[in-house]
């Protein structure tokens, strides 16, 4: 199907959110300044991104129809056949729109190199509209990213483009049953993280830093490596397992692949949730009763390549 129309995909900055919770932009400087913040980082980083959003939009009206929605419509948003998506942002907003994106071509745009890493946006102002005549031509390169998926024994289900959250709601401790590769486990945590390929340089990775500091105490010159896992792989950890009478600690990471996944029976009765990419607006309730199944989804992203 023919291409007809851009949908640009953004975040609010920083500064706009401050600016919504204290009225003026001068209210929000005092509160900032005051607390001995740098102010002048919160309006640099507005200016770069409203530059880089202008240009974008300068050069995309040239070539395509194109309109602007924001992330907190992303849920409600209905993308079409004949629609490709430009997400300009931080990574984080490229997992939060993948997962609504029914496997439409996905231009992920870096509008601040010197201020993200861009792990996930391969273009950047001066390049991206090359990706985007590839893709209205039907003639770019991509790369097919899979999802994780949580579902429950009532039929609801969850993807995570890179992680899934499985634990309580609040800080305090969840409570479930783990089972994996055969072994049961009774288990109390901080909850567990399940990423995919696409996420293990996020919330993961600070895992494994975390991991590896806390051993650098006691070992010398060990550096935090980044897991690489295969397209069809998951890796899930345990955060702060606790080893008491009753729970275990046996069960603390491990790889889900298609032929192996991972159960979770929820023992809590109240505040227990799963949340993908870090939007915990949108969650399933894991309360006592709920059993969730973790593995790979059938569904699919696709990221238009700088190539």
């Amino acid at each position: 199907m023919k291409t007809e129309y851009a949908i640009i995909v953004k975040n609010k900055t920083r500064l706009e959110l401050l600016i919504e919770r204290f009225n003026t932009k001068a209210q929000a400087k005092f509160y900032i300044e005051s607390l001995g913040g740098n102010f002048d980082d919160y309006e640099n980083e507005n200016e770069n991104f409203q530059n880089a959003l202008e240009a974008l939009q300068i050069q995309l009206s040239k070539y395509i129809k194109n309109k602007i929605i924001e992330r907190n419509f992303l849920p409600s948003f209905i993308f079409s056949e004949n629609q490709l998506i430009i997400v300009i942002g931080q990574d984080g907003l490229v997992a939060n729109t993948a997962k609504y994106s029914k496997n439409l071509p996905i231009i992920a745009v870096n509008p601040d190199k010197e201020r993200f890493d861009g792990v996930l946006l391969p273009f950047d102002i001066s390049n991206f509209i090359g990706g985007v005549e590839n893709v209205i031509s039907n003639q770019y390169n991509s790369k097919t990213m899979r999802f994780a998926e949580a579902k429950l024994n009532d039929g609801q289900r969850l993807l995570a483009f890179n992680d899934l959250f499985i634990g309580a709601a609040t800080h305090i401790s969840a409570k479930y049953k783990i089972t994996y590769d055969n072994i049961i486990e009774e288990q109390s945590s901080s909850g567990l993280i399940v990423s995919t390929p696409a996420g293990s340089t996020g919330w993961l990775s600070s895992i494994f830093n975390m991991s590896y500091g806390i051993t650098n105490l006691f070992e010398n010159n060990l550096n935090p490596k980044r897991p690489k896992l295969k397209d069809n792989e998951l890796l899930f950890a345990v955060r702060e397992p606790f080893q008491s009478i009753r729970t275990q600690i046996g069960i603390t990471a491990g790889i889900l692949n298609t032929q192996k996944k991972l159960t979770i029976e929820s023992l809590m009765p109240t505040s227990g949730v799963i949340f993908s990419d870090g939007i915990e607006s949108d969650f399933l309730r894991f309360n006592s009763g709920s059993i969730a199944t973790i593995g790979i989804a059938k569904e699919t992203a696709t990221i238009v390549l700088n190539k």
